[in-house]
């Protein structure tokens, strides 16, 4: 049999392609994506999910002329197979590889670069706008998810495409699920829809016959209208676009290619008008693990096509795993706890407490601003929320935190996942401005815990505090232990692994704004910031092999930070460093430096070592560190280097 998907070498190469063999184009471009995300990891269910969709698309659109804009961009795999880029497919979510997400920079055929949930109508509206302003006729759609139609900013976009009286379509992408179930009232309502298709046609021909009557024709149609437009609200539950403005056809069959042809072909050639498509597909679809579990296949690592189980080590406790266990724990203890997350249950560990307290347990949909200030009116209304959403997404609602939650001072805990280098998501999700973004904030109190212990003494000081807000940022991944680095200092060198779903909690408790000294040295201070905690260990004992003693200090606050110790321990040393995993511009760095030359503290060098102000490629955490220069061995260099030019300064 003839591989169909070898003749798709270019985008637009799908239109040559026999109509007879659209289902075997599918079936290979679904293996296709198996094969690669067992490999890569990466977004797979939402990718198999808009096979026929895109290839529908692709049949209509002409790239890279006309515009399509992917909302988040999880499920673009086919896109970029369409476009050109199937060859590159085994480097996708690589250091140097594809983007697992649109990237302008990477195609010409992708219309918009994006990451975040609820942006696409509004990017495409704007790319309407500009065809419009410049005398273009090139065709402008946007792809938007049922899951992202819960955050706000779909909404705005859609009011403001009515106004504009501009030619777009809207594909509402209707799998009845985002990363976990959708929640919220325009869930229940697309799942209600039953539209006739009929409808739209029926509508015209019977409004052209009676304007057509002579002397009563027209005002006959008028009230005609007034009358049908009550009797749709009755009959057509999709009327809720109709009222926005919006001319809405569907549901169509998201796994019928001539069918979604048709109706995008219908909706792009009506003039000045928005016009939604709703398309009904099944996430996973091809491939029966991802068909069962969704959830699981919607973000995963390598793992085994036979099975379907992930290649990766779960056994390892992380720091997600810890706060959950705490939220579960406190929340059995203190009825005024609530939790309020964003979609994400399952990445931010609260799903446990709301098996158990589902009267306390939010989840509000992709509405980070909304989450934040929802949380707000709770604290004032005397409950303590703990708002866990990740540190790229938190940044959506930095208007909500700074005057709904900062102004009034309410004790809302933001437990910020996902700090620092996250990975293989890239720039859209890196974890690296949440200090730059938290620390300008009045009554803001930042702790970012330097191991798993902490992580709890963290949140139970974050409880016990009542004067304001606390955030408490946290990386991916498994948990380090001071306590087990301490021994494999002593071991024979075997790695040991931390699997049992506990803590040791025999750490020093918190005191407000101070740190801790974990080794004692002459000549070098590092003060360190959370996760680079362990690597300024690290650093510490490859000094010591060269006689380069260095102070280690776990700042645990990062504001306010220990003024004190930082003034004591820069004037005892010749070199004082910092280290964090935030970009330079606003972080902890540029704080101790700005302290320091506040106090007119001479020092014979300062290094603050961070992240460069730009943006974090995709790639693996070890390898953006040490590509950044903050591994053990870059780290340790830099400072080497430094050390020398001070002690002969």
């Amino acid at each position: 049999m003839k591989r169909i998907l070898s003749e798709i070498n270019k985008a637009n190469d799908i239109k040559h392609i026999d109509p007879s063999d659209y289902r075997q184009l599918a079936r290979e471009i679904r293996r296709k994506l198996v094969d690669t995300v067992s490999e890569t990891g990466g977004h797979l269910s939402a990718s198999l999910g808009v096979v026929e969709l895109t290839m529908a698309l692709h049949l209509v659109l002409d790239f890279p002329e006309d515009k399509l804009v992917w909302d988040v961009g999880h499920q673009s795999y086919v896109h970029k197979i369409l476009t050109g880029r199937m060859e590159d497919m085994p480097t996708l979510r690589q250091y140097g590889g594809l983007n697992g997400f649109p990237d302008v920079s990477e195609s010409d055929s992708d219309a918009f670069s994006v990451g975040h949930s609820s942006t696409s109508i509004s990017a495409a509206l704007g790319l309407a706008k500009a065809r419009d302003l410049n005398g273009g006729d090139e065709k402008v759609f946007a792809v938007i998810g049922d899951g992202a139609l819960s955050g706000g900013m779909a909404y705005e976009a859609m009011n403001n495409a009515v106004e504009t009286k501009t030619s777009m379509v809207i594909v509402l992408n209707d799998n009845k699920m985002s990363i976990a179930k959708n929640v919220g009232g325009m869930s229940n309502y697309l799942g209600n829809i039953r539209a006739d298709s009929r409808y739209r046609d029926l509508k015209l021909r019977v409004e052209e016959t009676i304007e057509k009557v002579p002397t009563v024709g027209v005002p006959l149609a008028d009230k005609i209208r007034k009358a049908k437009d009550s009797l749709k609200h009755l009959l057509l539950p999709g009327m809720l676009f109709e009222d926005m403005g919006l001319t809405y056809i569907g549901p169509i069959n998201g796994h019928d290619i001539a069918a979604m042809k048709e109706a995008f072909e219908a909706a792009a050639s009506m003039k000045n008008e928005t016009v939604m498509v709703h398309v009904v597909t099944k996430k996973g679809k091809g491939y029966r693990p991802a068909e069962e579990k969704p959830d699981l296949f919607h973000g995963i690592g390598a793992f085994d096509i036979e099975t379907g189980e992930p290649l990766a080590d779960d056994d390892c406790l992380t720091y997600t795993d810890i706060f959950g266990g705490w939220l579960k724990d406190i929340g059995e203890e203190h009825e005024e706890i609530v939790s309020v997350c964003a979609a994400m249950p399952d990445g931010t560990g609260v799903t446990e407490f709301a098996k158990d307290f589902p009267d306390r347990a939010f989840d509000v949909g992709i509405a980070e601003e909304h989450a934040v200030t929802f949380a707000a009116g709770m604290a004032a209304g005397g409950l303590r929320p703990i708002v866990s959403i990740y540190s790229t997404f938190l940044q959506r609602a930095y208007d909500q935190i700074l005057h709904d939650v900062c102004i009034s001072s309410y004790p809302v805990i933001f437990a910020i996942d996902r700090s620092g280098i996250v990975g293989h998501d890239g720039r859209t999700h890196q974890g690296i401005f949440d200090l730059s973004y938290l620390l300008p904030m009045p009554g803001m109190t930042v702790i970012s815990p330097m191991d798993g212990d902490e992580l709890v003494l963290a949140l139970d000081y974050a409880y016990s505090y009542t004067d304001g807000p606390v955030a408490i940022r946290y990386p991916r991944g498994g948990a380090f232990f001071l306590d087990e680095y301490r021994e494999l200092l002593h071991s024979d060198g075997d790695e040991k692994k931390r699997t049992e779903k506990q803590w040791s909690g025999n750490r020093p408790e918190f005191e407000r704004g101070r740190a801790e000294v974990l080794t004692k040295g002459r000549e070098v201070v590092i003060f360190a910031v959370g996760d680079m905690v362990k690597t300024a260990l690290s650093v510490c004992d490859i000094l010591k092999d060269e006689m380069i003693r260095v102070s280690v200090v776990n700042m645990r606050f990062v504001k306010p930070f220990d003024e004190e110790l930082v003034r004591e321990l820069s004037k005892k040393h010749k070199l004082v460093v910092t280290m964090e995993d935030n970009v330079s511009a606003g972080g902890f760095g540029e704080r101790a430096g700005a302290f320091l030359r506040r106090e007119n503290i001479s020092v014979r060098g300062f290094l603050p070592i961070s992240l460069p102000d730009e943006f974090i490629p995709h790639g693996s955490p070890d390898e953006l560190y040490e590509i950044y220069g903050l591994d053990k061995l870059s780290v340790s260099e830099r400072i080497r280097q430094e050390y020398i030019r001070c002690r002969n300064a």
